[in-house]
């Protein structure tokens, strides 16, 4: 995977917390950078608060894998693309670049799965419009 298949590179600094004793960031912290790249760029997508929408993205499934390591205070880009637009979920294909210079190099690739449900009954629907318009720019085939 190479930074150019990616339509968004979302910036993520690496926290001192986020190292573990072993001195490298602990592998459950790319999780938090998924789910952080991905609400944060659809916020600034769609400049709409997606906490307020009737309609709620879930995480219903989420994986990993690493490549290499990365540690505190290394600057990061969270590559975003999206391999299926469904009716109601969104799958991301999702990457892990650590800043080396001029270069990006690749710390692992991931995949993030969102379902859009029901602020109240929690039982699936469409995915609201403001989020399908913003998510159709990063349809990759």
């Amino acid at each position: 995977m190479t930074q150019q298949q990616y339509p968004v590179l979302w910036p993520m600094p690496t926290r001192w917390a986020d190292n573990d004793h072993y001195g490298h960031v602990n592998n459950v912290t790319y999780y938090s950078y998924f789910d952080t790249a991905v609400n944060a760029w659809l916020m600034s997508a769609t400049g709409t608060d997606i906490r307020e929408l009737p309609a709620l993205g879930v995480v219903a499934q989420t994986s990993c894998q690493y490549l290499g390591s990365i540690s505190f205070p290394d600057e990061l880009r969270v590559g975003l693309r999206i391999s299926r637009l469904g009716r109601s979920s969104i799958t991301y294909d999702l990457a892990i670049f650590r800043v080396a210079g001029d270069d990006l190099d690749l710390a692992a690739t991931g995949v993030f799965v969102h379902v859009y449900v029901d602020h109240e009954t929690r039982k699936p629907v469409e995915i609201p419009a403001v989020i399908r318009e913003a998510a159709a720019a990063l349809v990759v085939d």
